[in-house]
C-alpha cells in the first residue's frame, strides 16, 4: 500500500470505528487524511473496499497481538485463555468495543467485503481456540472452543461496563479451560 493509501486507511479507520460505518462518507475520510477523493478511489474503488481495507488492517494487528501472547505462554492451559489477555490489552485502546461486531451490525449484505472480514475474523478466533484446546489435552476441543468464544464475544459485548468484566471473563476462561483438560 502507498503511504497516502495507508494515510487513508487510517483516518478511515479512526472515522469508522468511533463514528459508525454507515455514518461516514467518503468526502469526510478523504477531508481527514489529507486525500482528495479522486485519490481515495483511485487507491481503494469503493467505500466498501476502504471498510475492507481497515477491518483487514484491524484484523492483522489483532491477529499479531493475540499470536504473541499466546506464544508468550509457557502452560497449554494459559495460551488456551491467551486471547483473553490479549483483549484486556486491545481494549485500553478501543473503547467502542469490537470493530467487527459493529461491522457486522451495519453491513447485512453477505456479498459485502468487508462483512466476509469480520466473519473470518471471528472462526479464525474460534479455529484458534479449537487449535489451543486440542494442543492442551482437553477432551472436547471443538465444544471449548465454542465456549470459549462465547465468553469472549460477551466480554466484548460487556467492554462498556469496564475493566474488571473483561477480568472476570478470563478468569471464567481458565475455570473452563482447566475443568476440559483431564491433566490440569
Amino acid at each position: 500500500m502507498t503511504p497516502t493509501g495507508q494515510r487513508i486507511v487510517e483516518a478511515a479507520e479512526d472515522l469508522f470505528y468511533h463514528r459508525g460505518i454507515t455514518a461516514v462518507g467518503v468526502d469526510l475520510v478523504a477531508e481527514h487524511s489529507g486525500a482528495s477523493k479522486r485519490t481515495l478511489y483511485n487507491q481503494f474503488g469503493s467505500k466498501e473496499h476502504l471498510v475492507a481495507a481497515y477491518l483487514s488492517a484491524r484484523d492483522a494487528r489483532w491477529r499479531a497481538l493475540t499470536e504473541a501472547e499466546v506464544a508468550a505462554c509457557g502452560d497449554a492451559v494459559d495460551a488456551v485463555t491467551a486471547p483473553f489477555v490479549a483483549l484486556q490489552k486491545w481494549s485500553r485502546t478501543s473503547s467502542r468495543g469490537c470493530a467487527f461486531l459493529n461491522a457486522l451490525a451495519e453491513l447485512p449484505d453477505p456479498d459485502d467485503p468487508a462483512r466476509r472480514i469480520a466473519l473470518e475474523q471471528k472462526r479464525w478466533l474460534r479455529d484458534l481456540f479449537a487449535r489451543l484446546a486440542e494442543e492442551a489435552g482437553a477432551t472436547a476441543p471443538g465444544e471449548l472452543a465454542t465456549q470459549l468464544l462465547l465468553l469472549h464475544e460477551g466480554a466484548l459485548a460487556t467492554l462498556p461496563l469496564g475493566q474488571e468484566d473483561l477480568s472476570a471473563g478470563t478468569e471464567l476462561a481458565r475455570a473452563l479451560t482447566r475443568a476440559s483438560i483431564p491433566s490440569a
